[in-house]
């Protein structure tokens, strides 16, 4: 195959540095994205900072987000600013990412966005996470069949990683982790492939 000009945003977390090292090792170029140590800048919860990201960077093949925050508290403890936050920090941040992307990239591109397990497992203190992974498959379903040319849409939804344990504690009690380079091995079958519409479930 050949090499791909990759936009990876969030490389510096767990996941991202894991994709990262997928990547170039296929011979990809890999340009960062995140809020701090990285090729460019972006704040994805703003819209002006990701329209200056992808004015910076330029055309690229592939847009690849390894980020994403939500809030984790009970239900009971929850405010509006918290659900308004979890849908910021991983799905509105997310679909930014393609809306604007669509228009700037090439009729070839592709989007591989994050969700995660909490979209069909709940968890006590998680609903926030659910209901953002939840609207982001959603999204990548829909957007599927609407972006132009050939472009396509995927996300990735893994379980926890093996090397998180130790920050979630007994948060994923009977989970079975998997280590984070399978999670980055999706985002390659995202890159490469030529599926759209899909969510890459790594448990």
């Amino acid at each position: 195959m050949n090499p791909l000009k990759v936009l990876l945003i969030g490389a510096g977390g767990t996941l991202g540095r894991a994709v990262h090292t997928a990547l170039r090792e296929r011979g990809h170029e890999v340009v960062t994205a995140s809020r701090k140590d990285a090729d460019v800048h972006v704040d994805i919860t703003d819209p002006e900072s990701v329209r200056a990201m992808y004015e910076a960077v330029g055309p690229v093949d592939a847009v690849a987000c390894a980020a994403g925050s939500v809030p984790w508290r009970p239900l009971g403890e929850l405010t509006t600013a918290d659900v308004r936050a979890g849908l910021e920090g991983k799905a509105v941040s997310q679909i930014e990412l393609v809306r604007q992307g669509a228009a700037r990239l090439p009729a070839h591109a592709s989007f591989t966005l994050i969700t995660g397990i909490l979209a069909r497992e709940p968890l006590l203190s998680g609903s926030v996470a659910s209901l953002a992974n939840g609207a982001v498959e959603a999204f990548v379903r829909a957007a599927a069949i609407e972006l132009p040319g050939r472009q396509r849409v995927n996300a990735v939804s893994p379980t926890v990683f093996t090397e998180s344990l130790g920050v979630y504690g007994d948060t994923f009690a009977g989970f079975d982790p998997v280590p984070v380079a399978r999670a980055a091995n999706a985002y390659v079958k995202s890159v490469e492939g030529h599926r759209t519409g899909e969510i890459f479930r790594v448990e």
